[in-house]
């Protein structure tokens, strides 16, 4: 591990963002024609600004996607493709998490044990060494990290400073074993950061995730972090999500102020198939180049968010994305996609 590595924030440049597309030997099978029109948008979104990295199952699953995207209007210039079997779409998740070391870039492998042991997950554990296999990164190093740890458990500012749950890294099913301590230390380690801000408060019906942090709480910058409430008491969301607002409140920068704190209001409540509530979070945007992705859910409140994040962002276009099929398997826009930073090269492979 290098003193000088360096996990760079969401808003840095970005070479591309990875979708991991969905298929019939997933969960979404049931659901296949109304989630694949969200990855649809989603890359149309995308591809004007940032090339899409496209991982299908297979060269058969590669050129239905491709039938898809020219429907939608996605240049062909603008994909890149990789095959790689898949057990889901959760890109943010398996996909790898690039640093940058010595001004280069490096890819790290991170154990994804399917949140914990609840899902299947063997094929998408092995996602981002195919990839580096066949060439999708070029000569890129690849380096293998035997902690488990998803892309949604944790944000950084850029600065040195990543935000986490303990409740998600700490869980019994993946880390809890090795201890806070412990932990942190493999974190510094493998991201080069100086500092790990432990959230404990904020949670959402419907998340498997044992609290992903980017479904709510997130930087927006060094000095700002943007962070999902609820105003109605009666909602059971009200109380843990205000213990989380005070928590924020709390923190405090490198530089010892208190963060800029956004808050952004919950939708109301909306159900899955089977009636239960949904994990619908305006938290989950993505932020690529010129662009902050923000889901929308056909509430009011969708521009109430849209408009608190775009004061975070602006010198970036708010691009709203229809993204309500995603909740049905419990994350939304950010859990799909993985951004993958300059100067990392990507190129196709399928």
């Amino acid at each position: 591990m290098s003193a000088g590595r360096r996990l760079p924030p969401e808003w840095a440049p970005q070479s591309a963002v990875m979708l991991t597309w969905p298929h019939d030997g997933t969960d979404w099978a049931p659901w296949l024609d109304r989630v694949e029109p969200v990855f649809d948008a989603i890359a149309a979104a995308l591809a004007p600004r940032v090339p899409v990295l496209v991982v299908a199952r297979d060269e058969a699953h590669r050129r239905h996607v491709a039938a898809r995207l020219r429907a939608a209007g996605v240049a062909a210039g603008r994909v890149r493709w990789a095959c790689a079997p898949s057990d889901d779409a959760w890109a943010r998740d398996h996909g790898p998490v690039t640093v940058l070391e010595d001004g280069g870039p490096r890819l790290l492998d991170f154990r994804f044990n399917g949140w914990g042991g609840k899902f299947r997950h063997a094929l998408d554990d092995r996602i981002p060494a195919a990839l580096h296999a066949a060439g999708v990164f070029g000569d890129t190093p690849l380096e293998r990290v035997e902690l488990v740890l998803e892309g949604g458990a944790i944000d950084t500012d850029g600065a040195g400073t990543l935000l986490t749950t303990r409740r998600c890294l700490l869980s019994e099913g993946r880390n809890g074993a090795l201890g806070r301590a412990a932990v942190e230390a493999a974190l510094r380690a493998a991201l080069g950061v100086r500092r790990v801000l432990w959230l404990e408060h904020g949670w959402l019906a419907g998340d498997d995730t044992d609290g992903h942090v980017d479904m709510v709480a997130r930087f927006c910058d060094a000095v700002t972090i943007a962070h999902a409430t609820c105003e109605d008491a009666a909602d059971p969301h009200h109380e843990p999500l205000r213990a989380l607002a005070a928590e924020l409140a709390a923190l405090r920068t490198a530089e010892g102020r208190p963060y800029r704190l956004v808050p952004l209001p919950l939708p109301r409540p909306l159900r899955g198939p089977d009636g239960a509530r949904l994990p619908a979070t305006y938290a989950n945007f993505l932020v690529t180049e010129g662009a902050v992705l923000v889901p929308a859910y056909g509430d009011p409140a969708d521009a109430v968010a849209a408009g608190r994040i775009g004061t975070c962002f602006p010198d970036r276009e708010v691009v709203p994305v229809p993204c309500t099929p995603l909740l049905w398997q419990g994350g939304s826009l950010h859990c799909v996609t993985m951004q993958l930073p300059r100067p990392l090269p990507v190129r196709s492979a399928c």
